[in-house]
């Protein structure tokens, strides 16, 4: 798929790597990176993809032998004049189940979990308890200028440590 350019200048690229599902209705990855503050930082690349390929990179990446909802790749910061900020994956069918038990809608969850996936992309990370707070607030904080409730309101709706 084509660049799709928010209009304060994030790109991103959409690759729909699974048959397995249609995206929400509302679906708009491009408002969603932007939002995050990657607006003018270069191209980001969502690939959705099915359980297979969502397993198969995981393990490859992270060695855990099941899809995960989101990984985010950070381009190579060395590369003079890179373009690319980075690619996220999402595997969708985690994101619909995960969506589903915890009680969310799915465009929420999604928007969610590419907000997230690109505060890693910039270099945000939740290893260590202080970290994670200002992760989650700034989330919270992005989510809500889109129209999306708080993705943390119990601690059953945290997303695993996993991207």
């Amino acid at each position: 798929m084509p660049h799709q350019p928010a209009e304060d200048g994030a790109q991103v690229e959409l690759q729909l790597a699974t048959r397995a599902t249609q995206l929400p209705p509302g679906t708009d990855m491009a408002a969603w990176v932007a939002a995050a503050g990657a607006a003018g930082r270069g191209i980001v690349t969502i690939r959705v993809v099915g359980l297979r390929e969502g397993r198969r990179l995981n393990h490859h990446f992270r060695h855990k032998d099941a899809a995960t909802n989101v990984l985010a790749f950070p381009a190579a910061a060395s590369l003079p004049g890179a373009q690319e900020l980075g690619d996220l994956v999402i595997c969708l069918p985690v994101v619909l189940k995960e969506a589903a038990e915890q009680g969310k809608p799915p465009l929420a969850h999604l928007a969610h979990l590419v907000v997230h996936g690109t505060l890693h992309l910039l270099g945000h990370d939740h290893d260590e308890p202080a970290a994670a707070r200002r992760m989650e607030g700034r989330e919270v904080r992005i989510l809500r200028g889109l129209g999306f409730p708080d993705p943390y309101r119990s601690k059953a709706h945290r997303i695993p440590q996993q991207a």
